[in-house]
């Protein structure tokens, strides 16, 4: 799927992309549980656009800017007007 393609509420993406820019990470609280993670916004990009791409906890150190990856199972969310990719728990992100 190309990233053009990605709409907000879309479930079960597969994209493959390259990241272009990873930000610094920051700890956020759980909403549900007395539990902190750590949570970091990458941009992702293939031949048809962008998008942001949210990163938690050890996802964060698995990925750099330049590397390929892909995205399996992953879901399309809308936060402050922005869509954005996320792998989420029963998603798969690998480093290609």
């Amino acid at each position: 799927m190309n990233i053009k393609d990605l709409r907000n509420g879309m479930k079960r993406v597969e994209v493959e992309a390259q990241v272009t820019e990873k930000g610094n990470p920051r700890q956020v609280m759980s909403r549900f549980k007395d539990e902190t993670y750590t949570v970091a916004d990458a941009v992702v990009a293939d031949e048809t656009g962008s998008i942001k791409l949210t990163l938690w906890n050890e996802q964060i150190d698995q990925v750099n800017v330049n590397d390929r990856i892909k995205i399996e199972n992953g879901y399309v969310t809308s936060f402050k007007g922005e869509i954005q990719l996320n792998v989420g728990k029963y998603g798969k992100l690998t480093i290609l």
